[in-house]
């Protein structure tokens, strides 16, 4: 069961990611700019902009040295990159046991 849904979260955020990039592609060619990419943090402010802004008072009280070098980068990093990597790593967790070829072990 907790497999199934790993696979479920890992398909649905390569989904989400690939939308993103079509999105992107086609602004950027509406717009007629060279490129144009969706940052996390300009995806959460559109979801829900009061979560944002409560996640720096929480991360700075677990350590403040996590705030400006890891959230940072990562909230600056290309949403569609960072859903792929969440989409991989779930479809890694979920993917089934492979079966042993030769030696039986219990």
């Amino acid at each position: 069961m907790i497999r199934f849904l790993f696979r479920f979260l890992g398909l649905l955020m390569l989904a989400l990611g690939f939308i993103l990039l079509i999105y992107d592609g086609t602004k950027s060619i509406a717009d007629q700019r060279w490129l144009y990419i969706t940052t996390v943090s300009d995806l959460w402010i559109q979801v829900n902009e009061a979560s944002l802004t409560q996640l720096k008072p929480m991360i700075e009280r677990l350590s403040p040295w996590l705030w400006d070098p890891v959230t940072l980068r990562v909230l600056s990093a290309p949403a569609e990159l960072v859903l792929a990597i969440i989409g991989a790593i779930f479809l890694l967790l979920g993917r089934k046991k492979r079966k042993l070829i030769g030696y039986a072990r219990d």
